[in-house]
């Protein structure tokens, strides 16, 4: 297995920094576009391209949902390969109450319902 490439504090930092459709590119090339379209709370897959292309900039929470699943994917894709990242994403997670990270990512309405998804992938990716 290949170990973890970036520290959790540049991913942070990048996740912060980097414009948005190439977040977007990010997610939709390592988790595909469905998924990246149910994390970010979309119906249309087809959003993601335009998104990732810049034809488009999510609206409302969406585009913090996706800073935080690139966090998410950058630090399992760097610990494991993009193969573990879908399904870490989609496997009941007990640090997150037997919820899969993708229903947190896609269903919270807040930042603070997002607050322990991170520090959950970052915990999962030290362990490789």
């Amino acid at each position: 297995m290949p170990m973890l490439t970036l520290d959790p504090e540049t991913i942070e930092r990048e996740s912060v920094q980097t414009d948005i459709a190439a977040i977007a590119r990010y997610l939709q090339e390592s988790l595909g576009q469905k998924i990246t379209a149910y994390l970010s709370g979309l119906t249309d897959a087809k959003v993601v391209g335009k998104w990732a292309r810049g034809e488009a900039k999510p609206k409302g929470f969406a585009e913090t949902r996706l800073r935080h699943a690139y966090q998410v994917a950058k630090l399992i894709v760097d610990a494991y390969d993009a193969d573990t990242a879908r399904a870490w994403l989609f496997g009941c997670n007990t640090r997150l109450g037997d919820r899969a990270p993708a229903l947190v990512l896609r269903y919270a309405g807040t930042p603070d319902g997002l607050a322990s998804i991170v520090p959950t992938a970052r915990a999962f990716a030290a362990t490789e």
